[in-house]
């Protein structure tokens, strides 16, 4: 089987769309020369040329704003942050402006913007550059939220939010740019609002996304050896919210756990277990848990970020308590 990594999975969905679509332009911060900080943007500028791969000026408002201003004038542009932490620099022009164009004009205008965010933690990048930064953004109705956790579906959702008339923060987690998964399906359908159950099983449901997917998968194999069957569920995308797996996963296990990497207020994890409850309480055997970041800034200390993050024991232990109720 064919493999390449995530990185080259971004890489080569940007490339594809650029190819396909003359209307379609890449701009951010050393996105062009550099090939971008995490070298996810590499040969595009040799490639397609500087007129539609465009080093911006370290500002994040300019970067967005400019991206604004070209969909409204029918390109589909790619706009880089380059850490997901910088958007709340530009959080007037994505929440107030970018998600409202289309609703306020009745579909007239449509603002086809995606905007690539790198996110997350677990590489030692310190307080300001290292949060999962999606839960912002959950409260502001016209937003679609990717946030895939495979190169088969960064492939797939980037080159979908590209397409989407509508603006998509496209989040990207940093650490896990150098992993590998299978090649995707060049033609296959980008899984907007369609979670993906990567580890099937009966005793207990673990929703989570990117790196907290990889985390749950290895909590799953420690919580075999016990006897404990894990199904582990991807989301794939937050914004839409594919509960009806979600459901049907719950109805099959009775028992839920949830992972985010973020702090645990105001997330998508409580929103998840929230509806779980309202939709599926008869079926639920024991109360869910939520398993997060802790509320507090993020070390830069290897010792101490590791700590902060939800790992593979600490959620086979929330799993442990789920089943013991």
């Amino acid at each position: 089987m064919t493999t390449l990594t995530y990185r080259q999975a971004i890489t080569a969905a940007l490339a594809d769309e650029m190819a396909a679509d003359e209307d379609v332009l890449l701009l951010g911060e050393d996105v062009a020369a550099a090939g971008g900080v995490f070298k996810a943007t590499e040969g595009l500028l040799e490639r397609f040329g500087p007129g539609r791969v465009i080093d911006t000026p370290i500002c994040e408002q300019a970067i967005v704003g400019a991206a604004i201003g070209a969909s409204l004038l029918g390109l589909r542009p790619v706009a880089e942050i380059m850490f997901a932490d910088f958007a709340g620099v530009c959080f007037d022009q994505i929440a107030n402006q970018l998600a409202k164009y289309r609703y306020m004009t009745d579909g007239q205008v449509t603002a086809a913007v995606t905007l690539r965010l790198v996110n997350g933690a677990g590489i030692g990048f310190g307080a300001q550059h290292s949060q999962s930064v999606e839960n912002w953004f959950l409260n502001v109705p016209g937003l679609k939220i990717a946030v895939p956790g495979t190169p088969a579906d960064a492939y797939t959702l980037l080159r979908g939010a590209i397409r989407d008339p509508n603006p998509v923060l496209f989040f990207e987690h940093k650490a896990l740019y150098a992993r590998p998964g299978p090649a995707p399906d060049p033609d296959g359908a980008p899984p907007f609002g369609r979670s993906a159950i990567v580890r099937p099983g009966h005793d207990v449901t673990i929703v989570g996304t990117q790196m907290m997917c990889v985390h749950a998968l290895a909590a799953a194999d420690r919580l075999e050896e016990d006897g404990v069957s894990a199904e582990v569920l991807d989301l794939r995308t937050l914004v839409p919210l594919d509960m009806e797996t979600v459901g049907e996963s719950i109805d099959r296990t009775n028992h839920l756990v949830v992972v985010q990497e973020a702090a645990p207020f105001g997330g998508w994890g409580g929103q998840l277990i929230a509806q779980a409850l309202q939709e599926h309480f008869e079926a639920l055997d024991a109360p869910p848990r939520l398993v997060s970041g802790d509320p507090t800034p993020i070390p830069f200390a290897a010792e101490l970020e590791s700590a902060w993050l939800p790992g593979p024991e600490r959620i086979a232990a929330a799993v442990r308590q789920v089943l013991g109720h």
